[in-house]
């Protein structure tokens, strides 16, 4: 399977590498100067949040007496606020709507749900790769005329042909994520001296030295959870070797024992290979899923310093830890290792599963702008919907990125393991998620990680 270019074509041009690092700046202007920020607040989760039945021109069918399954990945928080959004959902059509976690391996177990002849209505994809094989196998159905009307107001070209396969559109990305950022405990920052966050790689690890020196664990790392590594991988990549070896990476028109990807594992080894700055050193990164990595940095006699990943963090931080976003808790964007810093985003995909009215008409809000107000107005997620009120997002931190991720437009990168097969990129246990974790396990074995890889990459993209 080749994995679909996801950019535009400007992305090649000087132009579009400005505007990378426009985006990069705009970021550490907005999010690490911004306090409390809770003011306009509409996300106490007690109610939907956003636009209301009585308030909205969305015309949806009425499907009383009908019942719809929904799987995605979401668990704990993120599942809860999605929860609000189906409530709507089922206000004003009348349906019913179960949630089905899907859990990390999302395409074994949608795949083994429609051969077994019992699909779920709707599901969130977290890979392109898995939206193009299902979509090459039939699996997936087209978007309706009403659901794509809804995709074409309110999303940028960019995250239309994300949802798309080979002319047709198959899905809507109702949740993103900026998964450039880190974020920050401010009192392990004042307590080290440390006034300003660092922007480029070098005094990242510096800044982390001056962490782990004044008593606190630098990093907190998900590492039992072989997607974050794959988004450490990455962010340092696009940097590093820039967008057009990120693009041939992504499609393995470049082997992983090109010389790009041991120069960007050497560079993550210098972290990687320094247990004084991880949380529990490697072993217990291995042992730390992502939400303890979130709540190690925020909670505890002595918290890690930094954690990195996407702006849904924040949902774990406000639910999992008494730290208050853009007091307690601060972001600054990933380091740059290159010229500029990096811009990576991920994102679910809404798509049918059966034909029928009733996920037509679930897709259909899904793209709506008041489905992405009340979702946004939980906290922890960021959407896509350039014609929402960004006044709904719940803090001013989560605002700033929501901000600079519509502000990219086109100009992004989408998750390189996301585009992958999943056998490859998208599944627990084995591929590019296994060779990380095999890698942090032992960081001084570049070239052996390069082979490991390249040898699977080669076989998931033969076979997928």
């Amino acid at each position: 399977m080749h994995s679909r270019r996801i950019t535009i074509r400007a992305h090649r041009s000087r132009a579009a590498k400005t505007a990378a690092t426009v985006v990069a700046g705009a970021l550490a202007l907005t999010l690490t100067g911004c306090g409390g920020g809770d003011d306009g607040d509409k996300g106490d989760g007690k109610s939907g949040g956003g636009a209301t039945e009585s308030g909205s021109s969305l015309q949806l069918p009425k499907l009383d007496g009908q019942t719809l399954e929904v799987a995605a990945v979401w668990t704990g928080p993120e599942q809860e606020n999605f929860t609000k959004v189906l409530k709507e959902f089922e206000k004003r059509t009348g349906a019913k709507v179960d949630f089905v976690p899907t859990g990390n391996n999302t395409s074994t177990f949608l795949g083994t749900k429609i051969q077994g002849g019992q699909p779920p209505d709707v599901a969130f994809l977290p890979q392109v790769g898995v939206l193009h094989q299902f979509a090459q196998k039939g699996w997936i159905k087209p978007l309706g005329a009403e659901a794509q009307a809804q995709l074409d107001k309110n999303f940028s070209k960019g995250w239309k042909d994300l949802g798309a396969y080979q002319g047709k559109q198959y899905g809507i990305y109702a949740k993103a994520a900026n998964k450039s950022l880190v974020w920050y405990n401010t009192a392990a920052f004042e307590a080290a001296g440390i006034t300003d966050p660092p922007k480029t790689w070098k005094d990242f690890m510096s800044t982390a030295q001056t962490l782990s020196d004044a008593g606190s664990p630098a990093v907190s790392i998900g590492g039992a959870d072989g997607w974050t590594l794959t988004d450490w991988f990455e962010n340092v990549y696009l940097s590093q070797a820039g967008p057009e070896k990120y693009d041939q990476l992504a499609k393995h028109e470049i082997k992983w024992t090109d010389p790009s990807v041991k120069q960007a594992l050497t560079t993550l080894a210098e972290l990687w290979g320094k247990d004084t700055l991880i949380a529990g050193g490697r072993k217990g990164a291995l042992a730390t899923e992502f939400p303890k990595s979130v709540v190690q940095a925020f909670s505890g006699d002595t918290p890690a310093a930094m954690v990195f990943e996407g702006d849904f963090v924040a949902a774990n931080i406000n639910a999992d830890t008494k730290a208050k976003m853009g007091t307690d808790a601060k972001v600054f964007p990933f380091p740059a290792v290159g010229a500029d810093s990096p811009v990576v985003s991920g994102g679910d995909v809404a798509v049918a599963l059966k034909d029928g009215k009733g996920p037509q008409a679930l897709l259909t809000f899904l793209g709506s702008t008041d489905a992405a107000e009340i979702w946004a107005a939980q906290g922890g997620i960021l959407s896509p919907n350039k014609e929402m009120d960004p006044n709904t997002y719940k803090d001013d931190v989560t605002r700033g990125i929501a901000k600079a991720l519509i502000d990219a437009g086109d100009n992004f990168r989408f998750d390189m393991s996301d585009q992958a097969p999943a056998a490859f990129g998208g599944t627990q246990g084995i591929g590019e998620w296994k060779d990380l974790q095999d890698f942090l396990k032992n960081p001084g074995d570049v070239a052996g990680a390069q082979q490991k890889l390249e040898a699977d990459a080669a076989k998931a993209y033969k076979n997928g």
